[in-house]
């Protein structure tokens, strides 16, 4: 039951939608705003209450849209500001909410702030990131995310004649987030898109958000600080907007990231979800059963965010190396399946053997779990991955090519393969 208005998100359905890679209206071979737009009567019928998108803003595009180079756009390719607007209005006036994803951890090495950072030592940007004269020694816990893509967190850049630190992708520059100037940035853009109609945030990379970063040791007098701001920025600006924070952490750890109900609304589940993979694996429900007792009570108006999939690796890290071993054996058995020495780079459907009862199976469970579901666009029609395509790039389909526009009575065509698609093997990760 809803306490109030503003805990809609407690008895949501969520539908996560790479907006590139969904439905083409003007047939240049990429998703866009108009073809989200004219797909809306689908996501009603679905029965879809929350639309969460995937990174639109201008990007040079090298990590899917996450290398952010304008907090304040919408990729041209995608659409304008007005299709933004337009396909939020028309979602309202379904009574669908729609959330964006807020990458603040790190912007493109292309985003004018860094570009003004690297060219002068002087500029207010230069404090924006984190910088050393002489490449430091690799932190042992502060490592790549990317192994094997990465092998370092500090790169070098001709013209600051400086190291910038990055825990993702070299050309991801980190934000230094302890920053005023950075956290009074983070929320304008808050604040631009919570005008524009927006009806809450997926924080990306939020775990990282309360570390210390760059030359830094030990811990933060604040961790937390910079995600109560946000919140209290939020709930200052809409009462009812939601913050969906992206924090693999130990479930120790977890309740943090809610605070006394002042931080985070929701929390994606990555320890149930690595869990609930390993009970499908193994058929038996002890795993579930460990998991759900050592995570902790979210506080009143907060809960949990539960999926079977997301667009990136099907994270299993957190589970023992006997664990892991059984995960791999049901569902990668092939190197070519794994990804960063802790994943699964396929879709739900293929892992499941596109085994309709199977799958129908999995997700009555995750419908029945204490939380909000996050369903991954593409899975309700039983989409597979593409091993031929390089990293997390098999389930993140990439768009080329014009498409055949879908009538807007039909569901929208996602561009990428089948459940029964080609499973050709790829020797090796890679960008």
């Amino acid at each position: 039951m809803r306490e109030t208005e503003n805990s809609w998100y407690q008895d949501a359905t969520v539908y996560s939608v790479d907006l590139k890679a969904f439905r083409d209206a003007d047939g240049d071979g990429i998703g866009d705003f108009q073809g989200l737009t004219e797909s809306l009567d689908y996501f009603s019928r679905l029965g879809i209450d929350c639309i969460w998108l995937l990174p639109f803003y201008p990007t040079p595009g090298r990590d899917n849209g996450y290398d952010v180079m304008d907090y304040y756009g919408v990729d041209s390719r995608l659409g304008t500001l007005g299709d933004f607007v337009e396909f939020v209005r028309a979602a309202e006036s379904r009574g669908i909410r729609v959330v964006v994803d807020l990458v603040v951890n790190h912007t493109s090495d292309q985003h004018p702030w860094f570009q003004a950072a690297r060219e002068d030592p002087d500029s207010k940007y230069r404090d924006f990131y984190l910088w050393a004269d002489e490449e430091p020694d690799l932190h042992p816990d502060r490592g790549p995310i990317f192994p094997g893509e990465e092998d370092h967190v500090w790169s070098y850049d001709e013209a600051a004649d400086a190291y910038y630190y990055h825990r993702f992708y070299h050309f991801q520059p980190d934000l230094n987030v302890a920053n005023p100037a950075v956290r009074e940035e983070v929320k304008k853009i808050i604040g631009f898109w919570l005008e524009l109609g927006v009806d809450g945030f997926r924080i990306d990379a939020a775990g990282l958000l309360t570390q210390t970063k760059g030359l830094a040791e030990g811990p933060l007098d604040d961790p937390h600080g910079f995600l109560r701001e946000m919140r209290e920025f939020v709930s200052r600006r809409r009462s009812d907007a939601v913050l969906l924070a992206e924090a693999d952490r130990p479930p120790a750890e977890l309740g943090e990231y809610f605070g006394d109900g002042d931080e985070m609304h929701l929390l994606l589940n990555f320890q149930l979800n690595a869990r609930l993979v390993l009970a499908l694996a193994r058929g038996e429900s002890a795993p579930l059963a460990y998991v759900l007792d050592e995570l902790p009570d979210p506080p009143e108006g907060a809960g949990w965010a539960n999926f079977l999939r997301n667009l990136e690796e099907l994270n299993i890290g957190a589970l023992t190396e006997a664990e892991q071993a059984d995960v791999y054996e049901a569902f990668a058995p092939d190197e070519d399946m794994r990804i960063y020495d802790r994943g699964i780079r396929r879709r739900l459907a293929p892992i499941l053997d596109g085994d309709r009862d199977r799958i129908e199976l999995a997700y009555s469970l995750l419908f029945s779990l204490p939380g909000t579901p996050v369903v991954v666009y593409g899975d309700e029609m039983g989409m597979g991955e593409d091993l031929n395509q390089p990293g997390r790039f098999a389930v993140r389909p990439r768009c080329s090519g014009p498409t055949r526009r879908t009538p807007a009575s039909r569901p929208p065509t996602p561009t990428t393969s089948s459940a029964r698609s080609s499973r050709t093997r790829r020797s090796a990760p890679g960008r």
